[in-house]
C-alpha cells in the first residue's frame, strides 16, 4: 500500500519501502511493556543503527527515521514529508475496511472481548481490553475518525472507500444482532 500510495504522489520510493519495512520492528518491545513505550521510538532508533550499515544519505536516513517516528497514531510527531505521510496513510489504511473489520473482531477476541454488547450507545464508557469490550467500540472510538486524518489525496480516496464499507458492515451486523435480518 505504501509503494502504490508512494507512485501516486511521487515520493521517493526507496525511502517509503525501507521506512515501511522498518517501521514496527520496536513492536515487540511496546508489547512487552505494555505500552508504556513507543513502538515507533524503539522502530527508529533500531532504524538508525541498522541503516549505518548500508549506501544511505544523511538525508534518506532523516526521512526514513522521521517516517517510521511519525507513523504512529498516537505519538506527538505529525508527518512533514510526502515519503512520512504516504507510510502515514498506508499504516491507517491497514486498519480499516475489510482488513481494518477482520483485525478488529480478531484484537477483540484476543482480549477475550464479547462479539457484542447490547449498550452500544455507551461504546465510549466500555472497559478497554476486558470481556466488556467489543469490535463495536473499537470501531466507534478510533477507525470511524481514520478517514479524516489521512494525509494525501490518493490515501483519502482509498479511506473513503474502506470508511463506507465499515458503515455499512456495522449497519448489517446490527440490522443482524436486533433480529431485523
Amino acid at each position: 500500500m505504501a509503494l502504490k500510495i508512494g507512485r501516486i504522489e511521487g515520493a521517493d520510493l526507496r525511502v517509503v519501502e525501507v521506512a515501511a519495512l522498518l517501521h514496527d520492528i520496536g513492536r515487540r518491545e511496546e508489547d512487552k511493556s505494555e505500552g508504556l513505550v513507543c513502538h515507533a521510538r524503539i522502530s527508529a532508533e533500531k532504524s538508525r543503527k541498522l541503516l549505518a550499515k548500508y549506501k544511505f544519505t544523511i538525508n534518506e536516513v532523516d526521512n526514513i527515521i522521521h517516517s517510521i517516528l511519525s507513523h504512529r497514531f498516537r505519538n506527538n510527531h505529525e508527518p512533514q514529508t510526502i515519503e512520512a505521510k504516504v507510510l502515514y496513510d498506508a499504516d491507517k489504511l491497514d486498519s480499516i475496511g475489510a482488513i481494518g473489520i477482520g483485525r478488529d473482531f480478531q484484537f477483540a477476541g484476543e482480549v477475550g472481548a464479547r462479539l457484542y454488547n447490547f449498550d452500544r450507545l455507551n461504546a465510549y464508557k466500555t472497559k478497554v481490553y476486558s470481556e466488556e469490550d467489543t469490535a463495536w467500540r473499537e470501531y466507534v472510538v478510533k477507525l470511524s475518525k481514520i478517514k479524516d486524518r489521512i494525509a494525501t489525496k490518493s490515501g483519502k480516496r482509498i479511506a473513503a472507500e474502506r470508511h463506507q464499507f465499515m458503515v455499512n458492515f456495522f449497519r448489517q451486523f446490527w440490522r443482524e444482532v436486533d433480529g431485523r435480518k
